[in-house]
């Protein structure tokens, strides 16, 4: 995926640790929330669907692993009742290579006027450059966690959606966008100008797949089915949308998920979220898992050779899944 990771000092730097109601966890005036009844979320098959993307093995633009990993996760949505656009792009990569993408989108009760986006990206990174061993720097990364727990949270949640008696009163968008990670290597001399992540974002917030597309927010995950994750309050989250912050983490509270959605604001992050802000418009917020300690970022085996399925945590992706839900039923 992205990461890079790169805090960004050009959005204005005061918000890395407050901004607006985000930063305040006074609870005491405030009404008690009644959760509506929400579809059963289903870990097991969230689960299975991050293996499935793992034995595509690294879904790397311009090969058939990423062909047919795509393919695998538009025919799940259309399974699942939703109407899919494929979204073709063709772009440029930091070292000049031309990349063949695709942003997938599975819209789900279409003809709703109020629009909720629930993103991910769905390609994995082509080198591993953060792994300790330098041998393999230049082989790709498998990506459970990095790509595969994002699409496999969001492609359960369009089964459980689909197979519920209610479904939500507001439209949904799932977005998997192409392209988010293949920026420029850490190992390389040369670190000047565009880093080069999150193409399929770029993209799409400039041409959206409908002409004139609005949505009330949206939600990114990123690196969400690690073992004992910390989900912090990230930076560019808090500037653009603190009030959608707000909503997610205390509904992630109410469903006994405290523990892992902090309430502790973390970094700025060059993630997908960035471009929906900044040039789509429309506020969107980044469920990541980040190091509350601060010497790293982000998880133990991001951008590594054991970036792989023995890694993930069925609870992680329960807990995530089952917070949207929540907060979709709610709307």
């Amino acid at each position: 995926m992205i990461k890079t990771k790169m805090i960004i000092a050009a959005l204005c730097c005061f918000a890395l640790f407050s901004c607006g109601e985000g930063s305040s966890d006074n609870t005491s005036t405030e009404a008690v929330v009644k959760d509506n009844p929400i579809p059963v979320f289903n870990a097991d098959s969230a689960y299975s669907y991050v293996q499935k993307q793992v034995d595509f093995g690294p879904r790397v633009p311009n090969t058939m692993a990423h062909d047919m990993c795509g393919a695998y996760i538009a025919n799940e949505l259309e399974r699942f009742g939703a109407i899919v656009t494929e979204q073709p792009l063709m772009v440029t990569a930091y070292n000049g290579t031309t990349l063949n993408g695709k942003n997938i989108i599975g819209s789900i009760n279409p003809d709703a006027k109020t629009r909720i986006i629930l993103a991910a990206h769905w390609d994995t990174r082509h080198v591993s450059d953060q792994d300790e061993d330098a041998s393999v720097h230049n082989q790709p990364v498998m990506g459970a966690n990095d790509g595969g727990s994002g699409v496999g949270v969001l492609l359960e949640v369009a089964r459980a959606i689909n197979s519920f008696s209610t479904k939500p009163n507001i439209g949904v968008d799932i977005i998997f966008f192409d392209v988010e990670d293949y920026g420029r290597p850490a190992f390389e001399e040369d670190q000047s100008g565009d880093s080069g992540y999150c193409l399929g974002s770029k993209y799409w917030a400039a041409n959206p797949h409908e002409e004139g597309y609005q949505a009330y927010y949206g939600i990114l995950l990123d690196m969400v089915g690690a073992k004992n994750p910390t989900f912090l309050r990230e930076g560019v989250s808090m500037y653009f949308a603190p009030r959608i912050v707000k909503k997610v983490w205390k509904t992630a509270e109410r469903k006994g998920f405290g523990s892992m959605f902090l309430k502790q604001n973390g970094p700025q992050l060059t993630d997908d979220h960035l471009y929906v802000n900044e040039i789509a418009k429309i506020p969107m917020i980044d469920i990541i898992d980040l190091d509350p300690t601060g010497q790293h970022t982000f998880f133990e085996h991001w951008h590594t050779q054991d970036d792989t399925m023995e890694n993930i945590d069925k609870k992680s992706l329960e807990a995530v899944g089952v917070t949207l839900l929540q907060v979709l039923y709610n709307e």
